[in-house]
């Protein structure tokens, strides 16, 4: 919704304007007033998210260029626009991400997601929360590590080579690159979450495994306390044998033991095969980050170099 000072019909009349490239100075401070009355829907999102802990990052209102180009890309008037205010937020991984999303979206009855990562944007991923406080939407961008390195490389692709590659234009190599690393950062977020599963069942399995070992000790002191009980009993009725505890009890307790016993011992060796099974997966997730984090910073590395040649 619009604030009453500005009806639908007349921003999206500017945004026609604007879209055509035949707005006056006129437009331009009806845009300028129109993108301050976000001004305090942002500021109520930005402050939100920092008592929560975040640091969120990003601008107050999108520039007069940005809002004319996606008029011009994009089937949207400029009323209906959800990015006019916005801002950003880096996280460490997926499961991270997810974890933030769910929790925005808990801060924010009634917002709206856009989920790039199964579906991406030219080759963009990342997870948009649209809040819409009194009427006005404010965009919160969530981005893995990974994820915003990519974005990086992406707007510095279209700075330096071609404006155009953030929307699947440009040179097709570079485009192409683009895209497979895209898919290479998709590949290792998949396998991150599979990680964390993985890791989750571990701890469950530990949590397991710590009851059976605490109810064998148990049971091992049940079974010495009837081990004791007996042997008092039997010095005691030593000439009456018919009252002695039958021997076939007492094999029966410690047969017992002895299968508590093994099953602890499959237990342990189970937890060990999983803990070397998570520490070996630990290391392959590192090992890809790291792959993946190269290929970034080598590409934005050689646009800066070839953004130093130009000039």
């Amino acid at each position: 919704m619009i604030k009453d000072a500005f009806s639908r019909t007349q921003i999206d009349r500017l945004g026609d304007r604007l879209k055509g490239g035949s707005h006056t100075e006129s437009d331009l401070r009806l845009l300028d007033d129109y993108r301050r009355s976000f001004g305090e829907a942002y500021e109520t999102v930005v402050r939100t998210l920092r008592q929560r802990g975040e640091v969120p990052t990003g601008r107050l209102a999108k520039s007069t260029v940005s809002i004319a180009e996606k008029l011009r890309r994009e089937s949207i008037r400029l009323s209906q626009m959800q990015d006019i205010a916005g801002c950003r937020i880096v996280v460490g991984n997926v499961v991270e991400q997810e974890q933030l999303v769910a929790s925005l979206k808990a801060d924010f009855p009634g917002a709206s997601l856009i989920d790039r990562r199964d579906h991406p944007s030219h080759g963009y991923r990342a997870v948009h929360v649209i809040a819409e406080i009194s009427g006005k939407p404010v965009e919160i961008q969530v981005r893995t590590s990974l994820q915003h390195m990519w974005a990086n490389l992406s707007e510095k692709s279209s700075d330096v080579l071609d404006p155009t590659i953030k929307y699947g234009g440009g040179p097709d190599e570079w485009r192409n690159r683009l895209g497979k690393l895209s898919e290479s950062v998709a590949a290792y977020e998949k396998f991150e979450k599979i990680h964390a599963v993985a890791v989750a069942a571990y701890e469950k399995f530990e949590k397991t495994h710590a009851v059976a070992v605490a109810l064998n000790e148990v049971f091992e002191k049940s079974h010495s306390k009837a081990v004791s009980s007996h042997e008092v009993f039997e010095k005691a009725t030593a000439e009456l044998l018919e009252h002695h505890l039958p021997e076939h009890e007492v094999e029966e307790i410690r047969g017992k033991l002895e299968d508590s016993r093994l099953r602890i011992e499959g237990l342990s060796g189970k937890l060990e095969d999983s803990r070397l099974g998570r520490e070996t997966s630990s290391k392959e997730l590192v090992a890809l980050w790291n792959v993946n984090a190269d290929l970034l910073t080598g590409a934005i590395t050689w646009l800066d170099k070839l953004k130093g040649q130009k000039q």
